[in-house]
């Protein structure tokens, strides 16, 4: 099984001027190895490193609003899917095109049907 890495352009929604809204790249992971049920977003200049995002929850709230402990999901009309990240330190909000995360689960659920090699 392999690692799956993807960059992808995402806006970060914060209080910032409108003008500092520009997409950022963010890097969307998954090793079925550390954790097949898993993958990690890692957002710059966060603070945090990477957070981690159950597979099925992020499939789910590509299509309805979903929810588990610190991270929440919801599509935000045809084209687009939020991401929340709760901490102590506040909130984080990504928004990602719904193509690019749809093209990134594909690639997890091929990576982890790859044969074992012995």
């Amino acid at each position: 099984m392999s690692v799956v890495e993807q960059y992808a352009r995402a806006h970060v929604i914060s209080d910032a001027p409108p003008e500092d809204d520009r997409p950022v790249r963010v890097v969307l992971r998954y090793d079925p190895e550390r954790d097949p049920r898993c993958v990690r977003v890692g957002l710059p200049g966060a603070g945090v490193p990477e957070w981690t995002v159950d597979r099925e929850l992020l499939e789910r709230g590509l299509t309805a609003p979903a929810g588990s402990g610190e991270v929440r999901v919801w599509p935000c009309g045809r084209v687009q899917a939020v991401l929340e990240f709760h901490t102590a330190q506040g909130v984080s909000v990504v928004q990602f095109e719904t193509k690019a995360l749809t093209r990134f689960l594909r690639r997890t659920y091929a990576a982890a049907a790859e044969p074992v090699p012995h």
